[in-house]
């Protein structure tokens, strides 16, 4: 009796987190090492891609934004499949930046970009790649 009541409760706790009739994300929950290669059109000087660790879960599946002195945003979050879109608003000493991210999600590992238009009109896009390294502590 307890066995199928813990079921029911399991399957409804799945059911808010995910929307009613979602099928989860095909990503490995646990600590991922995600690199970050920046593109800014018109430099020609090689940016040295950025290696850092996080912990995802199906219920944060957005990589957080590292924009130095700055509030961001997240808005129009959508999955569909094992993609989640969103844009973004960071606002700081700068101004406001705006962007649009897109990851792809395979299990252990994904690919995505995150496209970021400054205050003085320049375009920077992020391309992303992320593996799973383990588990959280």
């Amino acid at each position: 009796m307890w066995r199928n009541f813990l079921l029911v409760v399991g399957l409804l706790v799945m059911g808010v987190s995910q929307g009613v009739g979602a099928t989860p994300v095909d990503m490995q929950e646990g600590l991922w090492e995600i690199t970050t290669r920046v593109e800014i059109p018109g430099i020609p000087v090689a940016i040295p891609p950025v290696t850092m660790t996080q912990c995802i879960t199906q219920e944060d599946l957005i990589p957080p934004s590292e924009q130095p002195n700055s509030e961001c945003k997240v808005t129009n979050h959508q999955i569909k499949g094992n993609t989640v879109t969103w844009s973004m608003v960071c606002v700081g000493e700068e101004g406001k930046i705006q962007g649009d991210g897109q990851i792809t999600y395979h299990g252990d590992r994904f690919e995505g970009t995150v496209k970021m238009s400054l205050p003085e009109g320049m375009t920077v896009t992020n391309h992303m790649s992320g593996r799973r390294i383990g588990v959280c502590k």
